[in-house]
Formats: structure tokens, sequence, C-alpha cells
């Protein structure tokens, strides 16, 4: 099997925690053979791990021919400058969230990407995540029926007071988390052809820097259900990530654990408006009451259907393909820049104030 060789720019939670940390267990499609950063101890660290080269800047690796994938996990302020930078000098890049503060960067790195005859890839691997294909499998088996409302939970509670809640940073949970729930919502609204409707309030309650800390967004579209987001880092008691609310029944789910309930309309006992009060047989008023033939469905994640390794590997999985085979990528440029495009319309909605602008 041909390896393709990885250089991973950053090893901070992503670079390390993440890409590193993946590609050490699929050494048969990939080899790490450099790493950028900044920091002397993360340089040693990648070397003792990889048994790779170390670089103090990404820049030192122009001119080089064997590199296949540059893995950009810098800094968020960094995504889109250095990835632009990279595809002019001739590499294949993937990008780590926020992959851009304005949907212009998308344009630019799309164009960067277009005229080098290299690849851009966006790390929004949520949408691979065993759970949000087993909602994605029951909503479109049609028993549900129709979807009314996606309610969509990320956070819990927590206090923050590094460099990510400091708006000059890009940063804040809607830059920071937000990308992963932001492209689950706008998958499932699937009016990638226009702008959602979007209505967003945001706040700061924990943080430490100038940056939201909670963010509420409510997207509609014509013919589609309502989608509520919350990210929020306040929530002391979070019960659930998905909740979604159907013409037949409903879907629940964590990120280990999917249920679903539903009726057939065709089993269901056969009713009729009654305009008329209802009433009891003794003549007491009654309310509409009937039993209905549920059905239930639950699917529990395996041990290797965790969201932060199996939608690694179908990420890097369609990244190998194609590369070395030109298969499609699955997530599209365009699909990431209504996703910036959603993000920046919540801050305009929301100007807070910043720190570096007193």
């Amino acid at each position: 099997m041909k390896k393709l060789n990885v250089a991973i720019l950053g090893q901070g939670r992503s670079g390390w925690g993440i890409h590193g940390k993946y590609l050490q267990t699929d050494t048969e499609r990939f080899t790490v053979v450099a790493v950028v950063d900044k920091m002397a101890e993360r340089r040693a660290k990648a070397e003792k791990t990889f048994g790779c080269q170390t670089f103090e800047d990404y820049t030192e690796l122009f001119g080089r021919t064997d590199i296949d994938l540059v893995v950009n996990a810098l800094p968020s302020w960094y995504h889109a400058p250095v990835t632009i930078d990279l595809l002019k000098h001739g590499f294949n890049v993937l990008t780590e969230k926020p992959v851009g503060y304005v949907p212009e960067d998308i344009d630019a790195e799309v164009a960067a990407a277009k005229e080098s005859g290299k690849m851009v890839a966006f790390f929004q691997q949520s949408r691979m995540a065993p759970y949000f294909k087993k909602i994605k499998e029951v909503l479109a088996s049609g028993v549900l029926g129709r979807v009314i409302e996606i309610d969509i939970n990320f956070g819990g509670w927590a206090r923050r007071w590094d460099w990510q809640t400091v708006q000059e940073y890009n940063a804040g949970n809607l830059y920071n988390t937000g990308p992963h729930p932001v492209d689950q919502a706008l998958n499932l609204l699937d009016y990638y052809d226009g702008m959602p409707n979007i209505l967003c309030k945001m706040d700061i309650a924990n943080s430490f820097g100038d940056a939201e800390d909670y963010c509420k967004i409510i997207m509609t579209a014509p013919d589609r259900p309502l989608i509520d987001l919350t990210i929020s880092s306040c929530n002391a008691y979070p019960f659930g990530t998905y909740n979604i609310q159907c013409e037949f029944g409903g879907l629940w789910c964590n990120l280990s654990e999917v249920k679903w309930k539903y009726f057939d309309p065709k089993e269901a006992p056969e009713q009729h408006l009654i305009r008329t009060p209802l009433s009891k047989p003794d003549g007491e008023p009654a309310y509409c009451s009937e039993t209905l033939p549920w059905k239930e469905g639950h699917w529990v994640a395996g041990e290797m259907d965790t969201p932060f390794h199996a939608a690694v590997r179908d990420k890097y999985t369609n990244l190998y393909e194609h590369i070395l085979e030109g298969k499609e990528l699955l997530i599209k440029p365009e699909q990431v820049r209504q996703q910036l495009a959603v993000i920046r319309e919540c801050h305009r909605q929301n100007p807070l104030p910043r720190m570096d602008q007193k």
C-alpha cells in the first residue's frame, strides 16, 4: 500500500491531540515526515514520537517535493493566510477549522488551489461522526415523517482563559466549537443554494477574554425544519446533543447513543375531526386520548465508533483516496463558505466590544 508523506504545522491540541494522535495509528497509509512548531519542547516530542524532521517555521518546507499533504493546525488566525501560502508553493493542504475569518477567505483558498493545481481540504470531520451518520440514516428512512424542528446542543459548563477567548485571535465559542455543529446543522437544513435566515444571540458569561462563550442560533429556510442551535459554556445541565421533533415521532442522541420512536400512520387508530366538545361515556368532559402503536430504534456506538476516532479516520480515508485515486472530497468548499457566512452574520448581529480596539 502506498504511503503518503505528511507534514503537520502546529503541535497544540489539534496538531498533536487530533492529527498527530490519529496518524500514529494509521502508519500503513501515512508517514509523518515533518513537524513545524515554534516551541522547542514540542519539536523534541515530535522527533521522538514520529522520528521525523522538525522546523520552527513552515517556510522551511518550501522547495520540498517529498511531502504529499500538509496539515495546517496552526492557531486560528494563521489558517487562511498560511494555507494560501502553502498552496502557492505547491503543497496539498488540509486546514483546520475555522478555515478562515470571512467567506472571502474560502474564495482565496480555492483560487490558490486552482492556480497551483493542488488540493485544499477542510477539516470538518464531525459530519462523518457515527452518531451523525445514524441521524441522517434514520431521517432518510422516512419513518419519522416530516422533520419539524431540530434542537442541537453543544457544550456544558466551563470557564476558559486561554487565547481562544480573544476576538483578536478569531476566537470565541462560535469560531472554536461552532464550525462542527454549524456544519452539521447546515447539512441537515440542506439549503446550500441560498442563505438561511439567521437570528443569533451571543453573550459572555464565564470567559476571561472578550469573545462569546454563549451562542444561540435560530436557522430557518423555505420548506425546511427550524433549527435551534446552542453552543454554550454556561449550561450546567446539558441533556443530549440532538432532539429532533418529527411528524410521526422523534429522535434523541448524544455522541455515543441514538434513540428514536415513531408510529406508522397506517397502523394508528382511525380518527376524524370533531368540532363539538368531547365527553366521556358518563358525560364528564374528555380530552383527546388514544394508544398509538409506537415502534422504537436504538443504536449504541461501538468501541471504534467514537466521534474522535471514527470521524477522523473517515476524513483521512477520503483525503487518501482523493489524492491517490481522484475520488471526490466529501466536504465541499461552497458548503464551508456558507458556514462562514452564517458565522459572520451571527457576529454582525452581536458586535461585542473588543479589547484590542479600546
